[in-house]
C-alpha cells in the first residue's frame, strides 16, 4: 500500500472514531436528559412515503392537506435557521420533511431535531403539502426521535463501495442502495408467483425433513452434524427429492416444496452452500409433461416480473419467449462435430473424446464420454433457453430408462445463458432397477471416497415397492431464477446474507 493510501486510511480512522464519540455523548445526554430514545416501545404508523407521493391531492387553498404519521430513518438533513428539509426513508421509499421551529417548539427544534444525526430513526406526525419547487412533502406538526443510530451510515462517511464489505453488512447495503431492495422485493414476488401458478395447476405445497438419518449416495457432499438425545450423526439434506416421491406414493397426485438445500462443496458466483430450490411431482406425467410446464412457467415469470418475454442478462438480450429443445447426443453433434451414433464401442468414444481433448476415465462407456464432450463443447454456446434432453443413464440414476433407446433415459435439463437453470426427470418407478442403481453409485462413491458414510435409502425402495404411480419431476434453482431476472451477476447479490468467512 502506498504511503500516502496508508496516510488517509489512518486519517478515515480517526475521523470515524470521533464520530462514534460525538454520537455516543449526544445518547448520554439525551438519557440524563430523561430522553433516552431506545426506551420508546412503539410508534403508531398510518402511511408510508410511496402511497403518499403516488396518491398526493392538492389540498384547497388556505386549507392543509391530509394528515398523515410515518416513521422512518432520516437520510438527509439541511438546516436553514428556523425552518428545516429532511428526507425520510421507510420501508417504501423516501419523502421530503419540513420542519419549522415554530410548529415543533423551540427546544425540540434547536436542542433535538437540529442535533439528531444522519441515519437516526425518528418519527413524524403533520399533514402533506407541495413545495413551491413542487416536491411533495411532509409538514411537520411533532417530531420523536424513536432510535439513536451510533454509526454513520458509509455512504455519509466514505462510501460502501468494497463488495464483500456489503455482503456482509448488508444491513447497511440496504439502507444506501436502495436498488438492492429493489432486488429482494422481486425476489419475493417470483416465488410469490411461482407458488400462485402451481397452486393453479392443482399442485399442493408440502415441508420434508431437512435432516436426515444419514448420508446418501448422491455425488453432492452433505454437511454432517449430531442428534445428542438419539445418539445419532444426522445430515442436513442436499435435496428434497425422495421425500417428496414418497408422497406420490402415499396418494397425492402434485406435490412441491420450497426448499433450503445444503451441499458441503465450492464457493463461487454460482454456487453457495445454502440454497434454495422448487421441487414438484406429478403423476400420471413424464418428462414432457414437465417441458411444458417449464417453458409456460419462465415465460410467464419474464412478463410478470421483467414486463416482456425477452429480458437483458449482463448486456445479452434473451428471449424467454422462444425455447429451443435438443438431445444430447444432437447438441453434442452440433457443437462438438461428432455423432454419438457412429460409435460402436466405449473404446471408440474413449478415442473420440481424446482427439477432441477431452480427458474421460479409463473405462469410460459410451455414455460417459458423451456428457463429458457436452460439458466441453455444449455448454457454453447455450445462451439463448434450450432444453438438453435424453440423458445416458450413467448420470441418471434416478430417471426411467427410454423404452425405444436403454441406453438413454427420459431426463432434460434447461439452459440460459450457459447455465443449467433446472433438472427434470420421467421418475423412475421400478424398485428393482432403482435398488441396482443405488448400489452402484453408493459403490462407486466408496471407491472414489473411502471416507464416505454414504448409504442406499432402502426404504425409499421399499416405498416404490408399493408401487409408484407413472411420475414426471422438477427441480430448479430459485437463486439462479433471480439473478437471471433481477440481472444480477452474483448469486450473493440474490441472498440477503451469503455464507461468509468470518473476520476474526
Amino acid at each position: 500500500m502506498a504511503e500516502q493510501e496508508i496516510v488517509k486510511e489512518q486519517q478515515s480512522e480517526k475521523e470515524l472514531s470521533e464520530l462514534l464519540q460525538i454520537r455516543r455523548d449526544k445518547l448520554t445526554a439525551l438519557v440524563e436528559a430523561g430522553q433516552n430514545p431506545f426506551e420508546i416501545t412503539s410508534y403508531p404508523v398510518s402511511d408510508y412515503a410511496k402511497d403518499l407521493l403516488e396518491n398526493f391531492v392538492d389540498p384547497a387553498e388556505g386549507e392543509e392537506g391530509k394528515t398523515v404519521r410515518i416513521a422512518g430513518r432520516m437520510m438527509s438533513r439541511r438546516i436553514m435557521g428556523k425552518a428545516s428539509f429532511a428526507h425520510l426513508m421507510d420501508a417504501s421509499g423516501e419523502i421530503q420533511v419540513y420542519v419549522k421551529r415554530d410548529d415543533v417548539g423551540e427546544e425540540v427544534y434547536n436542542q433535538g431535531f437540529k442535533k439528531w444525526d444522519i441515519g437516526d430513526i425518528i418519527g413524524i406526525e403533520g399533514f402533506l403539502f407541495r413545495t413551491k419547487t413542487g416536491e411533495v412533502s411532509v409538514h411537520a406538526k411533532s417530531i420523536t426521535l424513536l432510535a439513536k443510530s451510533l454509526l454513520p451510515l458509509h455512504e455519509q462517511f466514505h462510501g460502501l463501495t468494497n463488495q464483500v464489505l456489503r455482503y456482509r453488512q448488508r444491513y447497511v447495503d440496504l439502507i444506501v442502495n436502495p436498488e438492492v431492495k429493489d432486488t429482494f422485493v422481486k425476489r419475493s414476488l417470483i416465488l410469490r408467483e411461482i407458488r400462485s401458478y402451481l397452486d393453479s395447476k392443482g399442485f399442493l405445497e408440502v415441508d420434508t425433513p431437512i435432516l436426515t438419518p444419514f448420508e446418501i449416495g448422491a455425488s453432492a457432499r452433505p454437511f454432517k452434524t449430531h442428534h445428542n438425545t438419539l445418539d445419532m450423526d444426522m445430515y442436513l439434506r442436499i435435496e428434497t427429492e425422495l421425500y417428496l416421491k414418497r408422497l406420490i406414493v402415499g396418494g397425492f397426485d402434485k406435490v412441491y416444496e420450497v426448499g433450503r438445500i445444503f451441499r458441503n462443496e465450492g464457493m463461487d458466483t454460482k454456487h453457495n452452500p445454502e440454497f434454495t430450490t422448487i421441487e414438484l411431482y406429478q403423476a400420471y406425467t413424464d418428462y414432457k409433461g414437465m417441458m411444458d410446464l417449464v417453458i409456460e412457467m419462465n415465460t410467464m415469470l419474464a412478463e410478470k416480473i421483467c414486463g416482456s418475454t425477452k429480458i437483458t442478462y449482463q448486456g445479452k438480450e434473451i428471449d424467454m419467449g422462444h425455447w429451443e429443445k435438443l438431445t444430447m447426443a444432437q447438441a453434442v453433434k452440433k457443437y462438438a462435430g461428432v455423432d454419438y451414433y457412429e460409435w460402436e464401442s466405449d473404446e471408440q468414444a474413449r478415442a473420440v473424446a481424446k482427439e477432441k481433448h477431452v480427458e474421460v476415465p479409463a473405462d469410460a462407456t459410451k455414455g460417459t464420454v458423451l456428457v463429458e464432450l457436452f460439458d466441453a463443447y455444449v455448454e457454453e454456446n447455450l445462451i439463448q433457453p434450450t432444453i438438453i434432453y435424453d440423458y445416458p443413464v450413467e448420470n441418471s440414476p434416478l430417471a426411467k430408462k427410454k423404452p425405444s433407446e436403454p441406453a438413454f433415459t427420459e431426463r432434460f435439463e434447461y439452459f440460459i445463458n450457459a447455465t443449467e437453470f433446472g433438472n427434470a426427470f420421467s421418475e423412475l418407478n421400478d424398485p428393482i432397477d432403482q435398488k441396482e442403481r443405488f448400489e452402484k453409485q453408493v459403490a462407486k462413491k466408496r471407491k472414489e471416497e473411502p471416507e464416505t458414510t454414504a448409504q442406499v435409502d432402502y426404504d425409499y425402495v421399499t416405498a416404490l415397492e408399493y408401487g409408484l404411480a407413472p411420475t414426471g419431476g422438477l427441480g430448479f434453482g430459485i437463486d439462479r431464477l433471480v439473478m437471471l431476472l433481477t440481472d444480477s451477476a452474483s448469486i450473493r447479490d440474490v441472498l440477503l446474507f451469503p455464507t461468509m468467512k468470518p473476520l476474526d
